[in-house]
């Protein structure tokens, strides 16, 4: 009776030809299914050598670390630096004259940030309608959150969500995380299209922001840890939205409310095979709050 062998000598016969190279003799079995293996398919194992099926098979069979509330943990938050290098792109596209908060804005800009219902005067006199959300440019609701008024206006919002970003971002996995962001952000526009002034324009990731700290404040009651931190963060720039002019605390406030809802959703989910569904219907909930809101004011503006 003979031994499976990991080796030989060149003194010895060789014990068949490598399954997937034919032509090489070789001396060395796989450890794991005994199909010879030569010099070029030999895998290091902790025990011999392992084919490259075998090992493909093994790695098939390991589990992926899990985010905490589901999904796939990833250590590099590559969904918020993806959002701030748009940010930063749309900002230089957009860009106007002056780089200060509340600066000139390109024609881009005009065309892209949020506007319920723009209205322009004709060399008759005759005040018209230009374009707008409640025109059918619905897109402004989503591009408006790349947009920002000046460079101290995006450093503000690139730094808050450099706070909060990633660590929300390894707890939920990049999809949930992405989820949030873009309700938060479209919450935000909702409201300021649902109750803001007709013709103003509105820009800024800030709606969006204000979700991940509503969304940072959910996590840490669900951890059951001191949240005043953040408490005192949103409270302090919720003041500072109604006390500075030129902000838009409609956009602030409608982010806040759809950041909690879909955090909840995300969060207070319960564990098991019915997270996922839990956690899409919650998801869908508040998409569809979104949609009656941008339909409610959009009827009015065009009754």
């Amino acid at each position: 009776m003979t031994d499976d062998v990991t080796g030989g000598d060149a003194t010895q016969a060789p014990e068949s030809v490598c399954y997937r190279h034919p032509d090489r003799e070789t001396y060395v079995r796989c450890t794991r299914c005994e199909r010879p293996i030569c010099p070029d398919c030999m895998r290091a194992a902790s025990v011999g050598f392992q084919c490259p099926s075998c090992v493909a098979e093994g790695h098939a069979t390991i589990r992926q670390p899990k985010a905490a509330f589901g999904g796939t943990a990833h250590e590099q938050p590559l969904v918020t630096w993806t959002v701030m290098g748009l940010c930063g792109l749309f900002f230089l596209l957009t860009a106007g004259a002056t780089a200060g908060f509340g600066g000139g804005v390109s024609e881009l800009f005009q065309r892209l940030a949020l506007a319920p219902s723009l209205h322009v005067t004709t060399e008759d006199g005759v005040r018209v309608v230009a374009d707008g959300v409640a025109q059918g440019q619905y897109y402004r609701l989503l591009t408006a959150m790349f947009l920002h008024f000046g460079v101290f206006h995006l450093a503000f919002n690139m730094y808050a969500l450099y706070l909060v970003g990633p660590t929300l971002e390894r707890a939920l996995g990049r999809l949930r995380f992405a989820t949030l962001y873009l309700l938060s952000g479209l919450g935000g526009s909702a409201l300021s299209y649902g109750l803001g002034t007709e013709s103003k324009l509105a820009a800024g990731a800030s709606g969006a922001v204000f979700g991940l700290f509503a969304a940072f404040w959910v996590l840490e009651q669900r951890r059951g840890r001191d949240a005043s931190g953040i408490t005192a963060l949103i409270v302090i720039n919720l003041a500072i939205g109604f006390v500075v002019p030129n902000i838009d605390w409609l956009g602030h406030l409608g982010g806040l409310v759809a950041g909690a809802l879909v955090a909840a959703a995300l969060v207070y989910a319960p564990t098991g095979k019915q997270r996922a569904l839990v956690q899409a219907l919650g998801v869908v909930l508040v998409a569809l709050l979104v949609v009656a809101v941008v339909a409610a004011r959009t009827a009015q503006l065009n009754a």
